[in-house]
């Protein structure tokens, strides 16, 4: 027989951890870099940019455009990187919480 009130307990529960695991990806982090390291971004598990390093020698007016280009690449990849580490972090806090039931999405909370 299903237990509602045991699942009722089991969203509570799952809802709870969601949140502390949600808040503790503001200390994840992944640096990625593109143009063989001279540009160089840090995310947290937020998906934020927390640091852009642009190597000197990209400084000049003749490379602006190469820079524009090298910087989205890095951003992109750490967001690709972190946005990865989150999942599996957030699937870890919860694992085991709920049951495999078909047709449940978690999409909505990253997993």
């Amino acid at each position: 027989m299903f237990d509602m009130m045991g699942m009722m307990g089991k969203v509570k529960e799952l809802q709870e951890k969601m949140q502390q695991a949600q808040s503790e990806l503001q200390y994840l982090t992944a640096t990625a870099e593109s143009g063989g390291g001279l540009v160089k971004a840090t995310a947290n598990g937020q998906r934020r940019l927390l640091k852009l390093e642009i190597d000197e020698s990209l400084l000049t007016p003749q490379d602006r455009d190469m820079l524009a280009d090298l910087v989205v690449a890095a951003v992109n990849k750490v967001m690709e990187d972190v946005g990865e580490q989150a999942k599996q972090e957030l699937k870890s806090k919860t694992s085991g919480l709920l049951p495999n039931l078909p047709g449940l999405d978690l999409g909505n909370f990253g997993l």
